[in-house]
């Protein structure tokens, strides 16, 4: 089983400068960086720090909204469509550019009294025109349950929730992303949906739980989890988006085995870079 091992940096290596983040990631071992918006690098520097680095961006986030109000995403927001519309636009043509295959509209927290069939529609309308904007280009869209516990109120928080949207907007052309922490969280068997939705899986997520800390901090059972990966013959990337307890590079003491694992490309490239 060969996998990319893709370093969220937007998480990890945070002590540097995001400039700086994807080379410290690929010296480490990973092969493959994401980020939610990674928009202060214009897309050609972007494009050629990858290629520099040797590195794919795994999946990027879109419409995420202003992070300075607390805002976690636009497309279950009622009246903010065109919001919504730009924002994905930007993202997709920025992940079109740097040649990222999977784009995440965020589905955001909507207002306590907002009327409930109201942000059903905008999530629906808003998830379709994405699917439609993404048709007959190399980006597709990806969708993820983001807990209550990581995000009160976030209007995709459950894997049931985003399977039915799925299903209800296109299930040929939106795949799901399950995070470890996540599924956890909210008391989700995630051996068994991997299982039943192998097919369904475009991105993993990895953070241990409690804590949403570095694998092995918390009561997460990875081999179980990675033997049904590897059973399901997934060949996604698996991102790392975890908090790490003590800097990035202090807590990576689990990823030898995991790169071991997961690529002898990426064990290669991580031996001769120390």
């Amino acid at each position: 089983m060969s996998n990319q091992l893709s370093a969220h940096i937007g998480y990890l290596f945070s002590e540097l400068p995001l400039s700086q983040r994807p080379a410290a990631a690929r010296r480490s071992g990973f092969t493959a960086i994401e980020h939610p918006a990674p928009f202060a690098i214009p897309a050609g520097d972007m494009a050629r720090i990858l290629r520099d680095e040797g590195l794919s961006f795994a999946q990027i986030a879109a419409a995420g909204g202003d992070a300075s109000k607390g805002e976690k995403g636009l497309t279950a927001l009622p009246g903010r469509e065109q919001d919504f519309r730009d924002s994905f636009q930007r993202s997709l043509d920025y992940a079109e550019a740097i040649g990222c295959p999977l784009i995440h509209p965020m589905a955001g927290v909507a207002a306590k009294n907002a009327d409930a069939a109201a942000v059903e529609d905008a999530y629906r309308t808003n998830l379709t025109f994405a699917v439609e904007a993404c048709r007959g280009r190399a980006v597709s869209v990806l969708v993820e349950a983001i807990s209550e516990a990581a995000v009160p109120g976030y209007y995709m928080s459950t894997l049931d929730r985003v399977l039915a949207a799925a299903d209800a907007v296109g299930p040929d052309d939106i795949s799901i992303l399950i995070d470890t922490f996540h599924a956890r969280a909210n008391g989700a068997d995630a051996v068994a949906f991997v299982e039943r939705h192998a097919g369904r899986i475009g991105h993993v997520h990895i953070a241990d739980h409690p804590g949403r800390h570095e694998p092995g901090t918390g009561a997460f059972d990875f081999d179980a989890f990675l033997t049904a990966l590897e059973a399901a013959g997934y060949g996604g990337a698996i991102g790392f988006e975890y908090i790490p307890a003590a800097g990035t590079e202090q807590g990576l003491g689990w990823l030898a085995s995991w790169v071991q694992r997961f690529g002898a490309d990426a064990a290669a490239q991580s031996s001769g870079d120390r």
